[in-house]
This record gives C-alpha cells, structure tokens and sequence, in this order.
C-alpha cells in the first residue's frame, strides 16, 4: 500500500494550524464577491459617476476577509460614499454601512439556497494528513455561515475548534486585519500563536496573522499571478501557495 502524503517541513514546523474559511476550504468567496455587488451597486445607483463594484478587484482589495460591516464601510469610504453607520438591526438597504452590509447577507443567504457552495479539494486532503498526523487545527472565519458551510461539506467533525462570525459577534472581537479572530482559534486549540500556522488568502487575514504573531503565513493566491503572491507577501505572508494542497508537495515555496 503507498504510504499517505506527509505534510511539508514548513507545517511540521508548528504545533498547530488556523485556517480561514472562504476562499481557503470552501469555494465561497465567487458567491461573497457576488452578493456583494448586488449591494453595493443599488448603493451606487444612488451616486452620480459611480462605476460598479468590480467582483474582482474591488472584492480582493476592500471586503475580503473582512467582517460584513467593515467590509461595507472600506469600500464606501473608497469611493467618497459617506453613509452613517446606523445600526446592526438596520434591515437589509442603502441607506447606512449596516444596511448595506445586511443586504449582502441577505443575497448571499439567498445564493446558499440555490448554489451549493463547493469545497477546495487540495485543502481536504490537507485536513486529512494534519488530522492523521495529530496536528490540531481551527477554522477561523469573519462569515457568520462558515459553520454552516463546514458542516454542508461534512468537514465540520475534523476541526478542534471554529471561530465564527457569530463568535465573534457574541465575544466583540474586532476584525481583520486584526488578529483577534485568529489568536482566539490558537487558544482555543491550546497553542500559543508563535508556534502556529494560519492559513489564509485575504490581504486583510495575512496582515492579521503577521499582526498576531503567528510563527507561520501561508498566503493562498487563488489567482496564481506573480501580482498576486507579491501583494499577499507584502501583507506579511512568509510564503504562497496557489492551494493549501501544495504543501504536501515538497518544494512548495
């Protein structure tokens, strides 16, 4: 029988891993950048001279990663839009950050009904090979779905621990590039974050687990393009990967 992928030094390295969500295990973030634009163009319809929201660019450099209402309120103050804050009951519309923030949620409840979201297989095989080698690890995400989603996948019984939007809400944690989201995944899994990875492929989560002091980045450049991997650098990742899967090949760099 062939002996199981062993996982790469760099991950033997530490004594346990932070995985962000989206983007990272599960293939939501297509449906994040989606809703998104569904919000913040009927707020921009309401703006004379306003482009679209761009899925891409606008998603990766103003909202990924980031807790709904900061997302909101980054992108808005980018494109000169000064909306009140108002309030986090606020219903889903234009009017304040959190109501455009609540009518992300509610499209991409919606996409959650009609599009199951799928899950990054390079990923769950390297779930797979931590868990046999007794490296304990966390999910770590500022989507108050990221349970939901692990458990729609069925992966949700490998993780020691999962800090959510929810969690995050309930325990007023700030968010990224904040560590704050990542340091309670570490001490929920009993490790100081000094001796451990995270996992993430947002600007804002690489900044927040170099922030944290977290002994090992991994950037995860989904678009795989030296522009890419030079920004996730720059925000303090020690090395990229194009998937989380790479890491079980040796050599990844």
């Amino acid at each position: 029988m062939a002996r199981a992928p062993s996982p790469a030094a760099v991950l033997l390295s530490v004594h346990a891993v932070v995985f962000d969500t989206d983007g990272v295990i599960t293939d939501s973030a297509r449906a994040h950048a989606a809703a998104w634009k569904e919000a913040f163009d009927a707020c921009l319809a309401g703006h004379e001279g306003q482009r679209p929201f761009d899925e891409e660019d606008d998603y990766r450099r103003h909202v990924d990663g980031k807790a709904r209402k900061d997302g909101a309120a980054a992108f808005l103050a980018a494109r000169g839009i000064d909306l009140s804050e108002g309030d986090p009951d606020d219903p889903p519309g234009t009017g304040t950050v959190w109501a455009v923030a609540a009518r992300k949620d509610q499209a991409f409840t919606r996409r959650l009904r009609t599009d199951p979201i799928a899950v990054w297989p390079g990923t769950v095989r390297l779930l797979h090979v931590l868990r046999d080698a007794r490296v304990p690890f966390a999910a770590a995400s500022a989507s108050r779905h990221a349970t939901e989603l692990l458990a729609g996948a069925g992966l949700l019984d490998l993780f020691t621990a999962v800090v959510d939007g929810n969690e995050a809400r309930r325990l007023e944690l700030p968010g990224k590039p904040d560590p704050a989201l990542f340091t309670e995944a570490a001490r929920r899994l009993g490790v100081p974050p000094g001796d451990s990875a995270v996992v993430e492929d947002a600007l804002a989560g690489v900044e927040a687990g170099r922030r944290g002091g977290f002994g090992l980045v991994v950037g995860v450049d989904r678009t795989d393009t030296p522009e890419g991997a030079a920004a996730l650098r720059r925000h303090g990742a020690d090395l990229v990967v194009s998937d989380p899967g790479d890491l079980l090949i040796s050599g990844a760099n």
